[in-house]
C-alpha cells in the first residue's frame, strides 16, 4: 500500500513552498495570463509545489510560537514570490513602452485595444508586440527558463530565509529602468527614425508647395509609413526578444540576491 501520511511540520512546510509557488504563478508573464482560468493557476502551483517539496526533502522544520509568527512567515514567502515574478513581469511590459512610443509617431495613439491577457487598454502596436514576444518566450523555451529558476531559490532562499536589501532591490530597479528605457527605444527605433526623416520631408514640402495640404496628406503618409515599416522589420523581433530575455534573466537574478 502507498503511504500517504504526512506530519502537521510537512504540511507547514508544504504550504509556504505553495504561497510562494502560488504568488509566482499569478504574477509572472505567460503564467498570469488572465484568460487562464484561476482554478487552472492553482492546480498548477499545487502540482509544482509538490515536486518541490519531494525535492528539498529533508528539510529542517519550521519553528515559531504564536499564529502571527507563522502569518509573517507566510508574508515573506508570498512577497518573495511577488517579488521574482514581478522582475520578469518589468521587462514583459517593455513593448507595450515601444507600441506607445511607435502610435504616437504613426499617429494610431488614440486608437486602443483591450488586451485579453491583461485586461488592460493598450495601443496596437503594444498589443502585437506583446503577443510576438509571447510567442518568442513560448518558442524559446523562457517558461521554462523561470521554473526552474523559481525552484533554484528554494536553494538559494530557503523557506522562511529571505532577507529583504533594500538597498540592493533599489538599486536593481534604478539600473533596470535604464536599460528598460534603452530596449523599448531599439525595439521602437525603426518607426521612430523613419517618422523623422517623413516629417522633415513634409516640411520641406510645405515650404516648396505651400498650396498643397500636408496635414491631411502627413496623416495618411505617416499611417501607410508606419505599418510598412512594422510589416518589414518584423524579422528584427527575435533579436528585441533575445534583448528583452537577457534582462529578464538579470532584474531576476539581482532580486533574488537582493533577498538572499
Amino acid at each position: 500500500m502507498i503511504d500517504s501520511t504526512i506530519t502537521y511540520a510537512e504540511l507547514e512546510y508544504f504550504l509556504l513552498i505553495f504561497t510562494r509557488v502560488t504568488c509566482f504563478i499569478f504574477i509572472a508573464p505567460f503564467f498570469s495570463m488572465n484568460n487562464t482560468p484561476r482554478r487552472l493557476k492553482v492546480g498548477f502551483g499545487i502540482f509544482v509545489s509538490f515536486i518541490l517539496f519531494n525535492m528539498i526533502r529533508p528539510f529542517e522544520a519550521i519553528e515559531y510560537e504564536t499564529v502571527l509568527e507563522y502569518t509573517i512567515i507566510v508574508m515573506k514567502e508570498a512577497v518573495a514570490g511577488f517579488i521574482i515574478g514581478f522582475g520578469a513581469t518589468l521587462c514583459s511590459s517593455i513593448v507595450n513602452f515601444a507600441g506607445h512610443i511607435i502610435d504616437m509617431e504613426v499617429g494610431l495613439s488614440m486608437v486602443t485595444l483591450m488586451d485579453p491577457t491583461t485586461r488592460e487598454s493598450s495601443t496596437i502596436s503594444g498589443v502585437f508586440y506583446q503577443y510576438m514576444m509571447m510567442l518568442m518566450l513560448i518558442v524559446s523555451g523562457m517558461h521554462e527558463y523561470l521554473l526552474k529558476a523559481l525552484a533554484e531559490t528554494f536553494t538559494l532562499i530557503p523557506v522562511n530565509g529571505a532577507v529583504f536589501q533594500m538597498d540592493s532591490l533599489m538599486n536593481s530597479m534604478v539600473r533596470f529602468l535604464s536599460e528598460y528605457i534603452i530596449i523599448g527605444f531599439r525595439i521602437c527605433l525603426p518607426v521612430f527614425a523613419t517618422m523623422i526623416l517623413l516629417n522633415a520631408v513634409l516640411g520641406i514640402l510645405a515650404k516648396v508647395a505651400p498650396q498643397m495640404n500636408m496635414f491631411a496628406v502627413g496623416i495618411q503618409l505617416k499611417v501607410l509609413t508606419g505599418l510598412t515599416i512594422l510589416f518589414l522589420t518584423v524579422g528584427m523581433l527575435p533579436g528585441a526578444s533575445d534583448f528583452i530575455f537577457t534582462q529578464m534573466k538579470k532584474i531576476v537574478v539581482s532580486f533574488v540576491e537582493g533577498m538572499m
